[in-house]
């Protein structure tokens, strides 16, 4: 007889269990985005520290040094190339996953998809209309700044995590990994639309001859990086000059390449495809030097002491982005989850309990790495205006890591019982048994 999950009959269960598969590949990512955390929680103290020690002239003026070729409009400074070409990697990688997500993953169900996209959409929505309440008679250049509480940085979050030493279960993870996958998407949408200015059509237009070339290649499944790589950088070049930010690029780039292997049918265990492939070849370079190099050049900032703290502090734009982070992520994830359960056929799995939603709404509110890309094209480098927002987001990704981890840490004796039942293998075939008892052992 055929095992029936929730959703074949009666309510859905909101937090239940994935597939084994899909469980071990969630923690593999998460695994690598630790070490990635770290390094950026590294980089961006480091930064913090040089940018306000005697030796501070020198970190700005590495940070503002300019080099490239000035005819094909590259002619940037280090902390930009840290942003327009570093972070294009990490959102290629985030282009690559949600696209795995939706093609392969629990996305594709849309039982499964809808709470946390809802949650996703209501964790961008409602810090960004806090922030513009809050700032709405602070003048036009601060409601420039109205999305940079709107992402969540997963690399921080989960060393937040690491840091705690908390068992957090499979389900949970997921949750917060779909989250942040899907504001990263939300948020490039937001840099195309609302903060590109001097669009040339033109060479947006030349763009889409490199990039389609990459689309045939990787349909083709050519893996070869002396082609596809020359391909790739012309795109984002050609991005970058349209007026475009240049991450946008990466995102679209990691959409054309296919996730589900062309041979699958004919040979289930043939490996991986090329989007797992390419995963696995570009995330530990993401995670170990595009993202620290860029938190690093980013989050440098000088406070001036105790009246500079202060003064931060009673801007408007600091305050915005730090309730924005902490009370807006926590309000606009949780109340979507708890609406979706109530309006729909839904239930809590009976292993959480609404606080574990609660705790991680509020470690989504660690908002950083794309947080402090938003704020720079919100407000130029160097100015008050900036660098107020670098202090609220460190801020509010502080407070939010800080009361999540009281109330995660408070539950971590019942996440444990669920890791231990969740890894016990009795009969030693290598798949923990609860997940041969669902009937999701293959995923």
């Amino acid at each position: 007889m055929a095992h029936q999950t929730p959703d074949d009959h009666g309510p859905r269960q909101v937090l239940s269990r994935s597939s084994y598969s899909e469980s071990v590949r969630i923690s593999e990512i998460l695994r690598k985005e630790t070490v990635g955390g770290a390094l950026l929680l590294i980089a961006a103290v480091a930064a913090l520290i040089w940018a306000n020690s005697p030796a501070s002239d020198s970190y700005f003026a590495l940070r503002d040094f300019t080099f490239g070729p000035e005819s094909l409009h590259l002619n940037l400074s280090v902390g930009a190339w840290a942003a327009d070409g570093l972070l294009a990697v990490f959102f290629f990688l985030a282009g690559l996953e949600l696209k795995r997500e939706f093609v392969a993953g629990d996305l594709r169900r849309f039982n499964k998809a809808i709470v946390p996209v809802t949650a996703a959409f209501g964790g961008v929505a409602v810090p960004a209309i806090i922030y513009t309440v809050i700032n709405l008679n602070a003048g036009a250049e601060a409601l420039r700044g109205w999305a940079i509480p709107t992402a969540t940085d997963i690399a921080f979050a989960v060393a937040v995590l690491a840091v705690i030493s908390t068992h957090l279960p499979s389900a949970l993870r997921l949750f917060l990994l779909t989250l942040a996958v899907v504001d990263d998407l939300i948020a490039i949408a937001i840099i195309a639309f609302f903060y590109t200015d001097d669009l040339a059509p033109q060479f947006l237009a030349l763009s889409l001859l490199p990039m389609a070339l990459f689309a045939y290649l990787v349909q083709k499944r050519i893996r070869s990086w002396y082609f596809l790589m020359p391909l790739a950088i012309a795109t984002w070049a050609l991005f970058h000059a349209s007026g475009i930010h240049a991450t946008v690029a990466g995102v679209l780039l990691g959409f054309t390449v296919p996730v589900l292997r062309a041979d699958r049918n004919l040979r289930p265990d043939a490996g991986p495809g090329l989007a797992e492939y390419l995963e696995h070849r570009f995330r530990p370079f993401s995670a170990g030097v595009a993202v620290p190099v860029f938190a690093f050049f980013s989050a440098g900032v000088a406070v001036g002491g105790w009246d500079g703290i202060t003064g931060a502090l009673t801007d408007s734009i600091t305050y915005g982005i730090i309730i924005a982070l902490f009370v807006g992520k926590t309000i606009g994830i949780m109340g979507s989850t708890w609406i979706v359960t109530k309006t729909t056929r839904a239930v809590l799995d009976k292993s959480y309990k609404w606080v574990d939603v609660l705790g991680i709404s509020m470690l989504a509110g660690v908002g950083f790495t794309v947080s402090l890309l938003v704020a720079k094209l919100s407000f130029d480098v160097g100015t008050l205006a900036n660098d107020h927002a670098k202090v609220g987001i460190l801020a509010g990704s502080l407070l939010s890591a800080l009361l999540a981890t009281v109330l995660l840490k408070a539950r971590d004796r019942q996440y444990k019982r669920i890791r231990i039942e969740e890894t016990r293998d009795t009969d030693k075939d290598g798949i923990p048994d609860v997940y041969e008892d669902n009937g999701t052992g293959n995923g």
